[in-house]
């Protein structure tokens, strides 16, 4: 089952991550820039440049990062980081840090070269996770024992929840940053998401999309997701009207709908996040009882996503963004056309 699904009970105490607080006085390799740093004449400046990055990466230790759970302190770079958060695991290989990273949960398949793991981010083993011997372990929920267990050894723990946000999204990859001495690849990260998202909004030619409802499904058994969620969001991005956010439970921000209030709600579009997990598509979505009689399901206008891309607030939410405009545009291209 999908991450997001699963952090349905942790959604009520989801506190929006903070920025990287400034570190003590007492640590001046926070600013440190290695312009210091004495080489050969004869080194090349390759050479010199790497030297450099590797001294500000060092030197920016030690670290307070602000955090849902309280301030965590981290005094030197870690490399062995165990991630058991899929959308951390993108992260750190996006931001460069992906060489500090030697095992990630069994969920985290993304990128290929990720080094996956037997250990569940959800049940995991406190024993598997000690045996690695890691120097940080990066997740997005952890039991409460597991987490004790592993501050009873001194093992620094990160927590970061699911975004609520575009802008919690970017706060993450930041906090990563800082956590792992890529702040430069963070930045750099953030900044491209950011062009990518300008330019799609720039780019793509829909019709004022107020009027258009839509359903995003998280599974077969109706769980969705409302506009106070990252999902939510990027669909408020593009003006879509979510039918979600007036449905019973909405305050969860992951409500689970009835069948009925869907097909009274007869939304415009039907977006899949279950392609993958559940083997959903638009035939197996008109097989279900009385919803031929829908119009998006009569019409064609049933979306399948990519449940991974669709449900990681990484840096692929750019690439659901994308898949969302692009099928609004041809769908409504399609309307105009007929």
């Amino acid at each position: 089952m999908k991450i997001v699904k699963r952090l349905i009970p942790l959604i009520a105490i989801f506190a929006t991550l903070a920025l990287m607080s400034s570190c003590s006085s007492s640590s001046t390799q926070v600013v440190a820039t290695g312009d210091d740093a004495t080489t050969d004449s004869s080194q090349s400046m390759e050479s010199m440049n790497e030297a450099d990055d590797d001294e500000q990466s060092t030197s920016a230790f030690p670290v307070t990062l602000q955090t849902p759970t309280g301030d965590l302190v981290l005094e030197s770079q870690p490399t062995r980081i165990l991630s058991l958060s899929p959308t951390a695991t993108e992260i750190l290989f996006a931001i460069g840090a992906g060489d500090q990273v030697i095992a990630v949960d069994d969920q985290s398949n993304y990128p290929p070269e990720a080094p996956t793991s037997d250990i569940s981010g959800f049940t995991p083993n406190l024993e598997a996770i000690l045996a690695l011997e890691p120097d940080l372990v990066v997740h997005s929920y952890l039991p409460e024992d597991i987490e004790q267990g592993i501050s009873n050894v001194g093992i620094p723990s990160l927590t970061q929840y699911a975004a609520g946000s575009l802008d919690d999204t970017y706060q993450q990859i930041t906090q990563l940053g800082a956590a792992t001495g890529a702040s430069a690849g963070a930045q750099s990260t953030v900044r491209e998401m950011q062009q990518r998202i300008d330019e799609i909004m720039a780019s793509i030619d829909v019709p004022d999309g107020s009027s258009l409802t839509f359903y995003h499904e998280l599974d077969p058994t109706y769980f969705s997701v409302t506009s106070s969620t990252f999902i939510g969001q990027v669909y408020a991005m593009l003006g879509l009207t979510n039918i979600a956010d007036e449905a019973e439970g909405a305050g969860s921000g992951y409500p689970q709908l009835s069948e009925e209030y869907i097909l009274s709600q007869n939304p415009d579009l039907i977006f899949l996040a279950d392609t993958k997990c559940c083997a959903q598509d638009i035939e197996t979505v008109s097989e279900r009882n009385g919803w031929n009689a829908l119009s998006a399901v009569s019409e064609g206008k049933v979306i399948e996503l990519d449940d991974d891309i669709a449900s990681r607030w990484g840096p692929r939410v750019v690439e659901f963004l994308e898949a969302i405009a692009t099928a609004v545009e041809q769908m409504t291209a399609l309307e105009t056309v007929g």
